[in-house]
């Protein structure tokens, strides 16, 4: 099964490091627990190595974001032809991934630093979270679909709707619930990823997709 690996080449393997460190030291100690020294030391790396990758503290949270985007995989045409079968299988480790993600102490932590700072300096790491996370997973889940409407597996008058439906499918209200601090029940995931899944191919999948 192919994945888009585009974001997670993005960063060498050093600087993944770096940036897992990163969001280690946030979840632990939140912001303040965030800062280049601190980071330079628990790393094992120069604070002008950090500089050089990221730039400054604006360019290594968006970093981090990136990061933490990467881990939900999604399909890279490259030439395959999906099948219903395939189709169906992308689909899944993309919800799987999603749900595993938003449930992260990682994406938690994120979420709340970033609504935490909305009154204080209009949420610059809000935007963040939106333009370099949820965006760019949107961006490549909708080429998904896309991929799935030319191959005749789908059908759908406007894209954005369809990937709408299927995040609402794959989330509902799970995330707000756990930002207020419900557990997640993780080992519920691939039975959830694969009931949204069903639900949505219902909705957008067609004869050829059904038959299959």
């Amino acid at each position: 099964m192919q994945t888009d690996d585009s974001t997670s080449t993005e960063f060498t393997p050093r600087q993944s490091a770096v940036l897992a460190e990163a969001l280690r030291l946030l979840v632990e100690g939140g912001d303040k627990a965030l800062t280049t020294a601190g980071l330079a030391r628990a790393a094992n790396c120069s604070k002008e190595s950090l500089y050089k990758w990221f730039g400054d503290r604006d360019g290594l949270l968006s970093a981090m974001i990136s990061y933490q985007a990467s881990k939900v995989r999604t399909f890279e045409r490259s030439g395959e032809r999906l099948t219903a079968e395939s189709l169906t299988q992308h689909l899944e480790l993309f919800a799987r991934d999603l749900l595993g993600v938003l449930a992260g102490d990682v994406s938690l932590a994120l979420n709340r630093l970033a609504i935490g700072q909305t009154s204080r300096d209009g949420s610059k790491l809000g935007r963040m979270l939106l333009e370099r996370g949820r965006r760019q997973i949107d961006r490549r889940a909708r080429a998904l679909l896309e991929s799935g409407q030319r191959d005749g597996l789908l059908r759908f008058v406007d894209g954005e709707e369809a990937y709408r439906t299927l995040y609402g499918l794959i989330v509902s209200d799970m995330h707000v619930r756990m930002l207020l601090g419900e557990k997640p029940d993780v080992e519920s995931f691939g039975a959830r990823a694969a009931r949204a899944v069903s639900s949505f191919l219902t909705l957008y999948g067609t004869e050829k997709m059904l038959a299959d």
